[in-house]
C-alpha cells in the first residue's frame, strides 16, 4: 500500500515539475514575439498553454483520487497540497505569458518605441527562476527556494524601472501613450508571472519542514 501511495505521489510531483516546465517553455517564445516582433508565433504560445491547461485538470484529479485512496499522512498529505495549491499559480503564470505575447504582436504591428531591454532582461530572469524552482521542488530544497524568491526581487525591480522610463516617454510626447500603456501591461504581467513563482517557493518549506511560514497570495 505504502509503495503505491509513493509511486502515485512521484507522479503527480513530476506532472507538476512538468507543467511549471511547459510555462517555462513559453517563456522564451512569448519573448519572440515582443522582443523580434514575431507575431506569427502567438499562436505557439497559446497551444502550449492550452497544453498547461489540460496539465493542471489532470493533476489535480489525481491528487484527489491520492486523497480518496490512501488518506495519506501529514508529510505526504502537505506534498498534496502543495501541488493543489501551486496547480492554479503555475495556470495563471501561463495566462500571463499569452498576455505578454498577444501585446506583444499588437506591438509588432509599428515601429518599437523603445529597445526593450528591461522586459528581455525580466524574461530572461524568469526562466532562471522557473529552472531553480523545479530544482527546488525535485530535491526538497528549501535553500533553493528562498533563492528563488530573492530572484523576484530583480524581476520587481527592473519592473518599476520600465514603469518610470515609460512615463517619461508619455509626458515627452502624448502619442506614445497608447504604446506606452501597452508596456506597461507588458512589464506588469511578466512581474505577476514572478509573483507566481514565488508563491510556490514559499510553499517549499511547510512541505519540506512543516513549518507554517506567513504567505501572502497573488493573484
Amino acid at each position: 500500500m505504502r509503495e503505491a501511495l509513493e509511486t502515485d505521489l512521484r507522479a503527480v510531483l513530476n506532472g507538476t515539475l512538468n507543467m511549471l516546465g511547459t510555462v517555462e517553455r513559453m517563456l522564451p517564445i512569448a519573448g519572440d514575439v515582443l522582443i523580434h516582433a514575431r507575431a506569427e508565433r502567438l499562436e505557439e504560445v497559446k497551444a502550449i498553454d492550452r497544453e498547461v491547461d489540460a496539465q493542471e485538470e489532470r493533476i489535480e484529479a489525481e491528487c484527489l483520487r491520492i486523497i480518496a485512496l490512501h488518506q495519506p499522512v501529514a508529510r505526504d498529505l502537505r506534498l498534496v497540497a502543495l501541488i493543489l495549491k501551486s496547480l492554479s499559480d503555475i495556470e495563471r503564470m501561463g495566462d500571463y505569458v499569452v498576455h505578454v505575447a498577444a501585446d506583444g504582436a499588437e506591438l509588432a504591428q509599428t515601429p518599437a518605441l523603445k529597445r526593450y531591454i528591461n522586459l528581455a532582461r525580466m524574461l530572461e530572469r524568469l526562466g532562471e527562476m522557473s529552472q531553480n524552482l523545479r530544482t527546488a521542488i525535485a530535491d526538497r530544497d528549501v535553500t533553493r527556494a528562498e533563492a528563488t524568491i530573492e530572484m523576484d526581487d530583480e524581476v520587481d525591480g527592473l519592473y518599476e524601472q520600465i514603469q518610470r522610463e515609460l512615463v517619461t516617454y508619455m509626458l515627452e510626447d502624448p502619442r506614445n501613450i497608447s504604446k506606452a500603456l501597452t508596456l506597461m501591461r507588458v512589464g506588469r504581467s511578466l512581474e505577476r508571472v514572478g509573483d507566481h513563482m514565488e508563491n510556490v517557493a514559499e510553499r517549499v518549506r511547510y512541505w519540506v519542514t512543516g513549518q507554517r511560514e506567513a504567505e501572502t497570495s497573488r493573484t
